[in-house]
């Protein structure tokens, strides 16, 4: 715990903290989002201008690394050659390094199992497209600078084919439908997405797969890659992601501590051969097993 007294230094709190510490005005800030700075004990704000006597703490952090480092974690890798790779991700695991999730990623396990193609982000080698933490299934990964070229360039001209299943609160009664609603940052809350005039296109396409009492098993085909685009579609429609931490209603599956949502099939056209390409990942054993009780 760094503890700052407040003596003759003046201006912003963030100011003041990116003299004093080894750290940019926006990691600053973050760390005061997260609540990692407070002042004299309560939480704070970057533009406050600390008076002289005033106590600021600042939490230790975890320092970053400069960029993505290999560890040795097991992979479930659904296909491989000398361009391309098809891994089937866990739910809970981060795909690349990030702000509190700098180790333990899908990208530290790749690094260790193979050379990844190299862009302009040092955390996300080989990395073209995400899915969320807490979603499991399917990610298809460049190893060379023509799968990385050529699948970036599938993904903008919706080229590629991605399902995912998803076991949602309450009762589709169509059968099938599109949402089509703008997303952006959601401006009550910078860790969410909502559908809002103006925003970044995004369309998603779903199916009615099964209905329960009080959830439907559906699944998504994605038009758009926005973040969290099928959590917030869903939530807008009224039907959000059983077990969605961000996104979710009151009504959950005590069997299950997680969203229900897997990235089920994956297509894409191969870089080198130009064959089409599809693989399918079967449902969690856990998620099988809440479909099989609400049977």
């Amino acid at each position: 715990m760094n503890k700052i007294s407040i003596s003759k230094e003046s201006g912003r709190l963030d100011k003041i903290l990116n003299e004093k510490l080894e750290l940019s005005r926006s990691q600053i800030q973050r760390l005061i989002s997260e609540g990692n700075i407070t002042l004299n004990g309560k939480s704070t704000k970057a533009n406050v201008k600390p008076k002289e006597g005033d106590l600021i703490e600042v939490s230790e952090v975890e320092r970053p690394p400069l960029k993505a480092e290999p560890e040795d974690i097991p992979l479930d890798i659904v296909y491989e050659d000398d361009d391309v790779l098809v891994v089937n991700k866990p739910a809970g695991m981060v795909v690349h390094p990030a702000s509190g999730h700098f180790h333990g990623t899908l990208v530290n396990a790749l690094m260790y199992h193979t050379n990844l193609a190299e862009n302009d982000n040092a955390f996300r080698p080989g990395i073209v497209h995400r899915i969320d933490k807490d979603t499991s299934g399917l990610l298809m990964v460049a190893k060379s600078e023509l799968a990385l070229q050529s699948l970036s360039d599938q993904l903008k001209k919706k080229e590629t084919l991605r399902k995912y299943y998803a076991l949602v609160s309450g009762r589709i009664t169509e059968d099938e439908g599109t949402i089509d609603a703008p997303l952006d940052r959601d401006p009550k809350n910078r860790l969410k997405r909502a559908v809002i005039a103006g925003g970044k296109s995004a369309v998603t396409h779903f199916f009615v797969e099964k209905r329960y009492d009080n959830f439907t098993f559906i699944s998504c085909k994605l038009e758009t890659g926005r973040t969290h685009q099928i959590r917030v579609h869903l939530k807008y429609i009224g039907h959000p992601v059983v077990g969605d931490p961000l996104y979710g209603s009151k009504e959950t599956i005590k069997m299950h501590n997680g969203q229900l949502l897997h990235a089920g099939v994956l297509g894409f056209i191969h870089p080198r051969t130009k064959e089409f390409l599809s693989f399918s990942s079967p449902l969690p054993a856990y998620f099988e097993e809440i479909l099989n009780t609400l049977e």
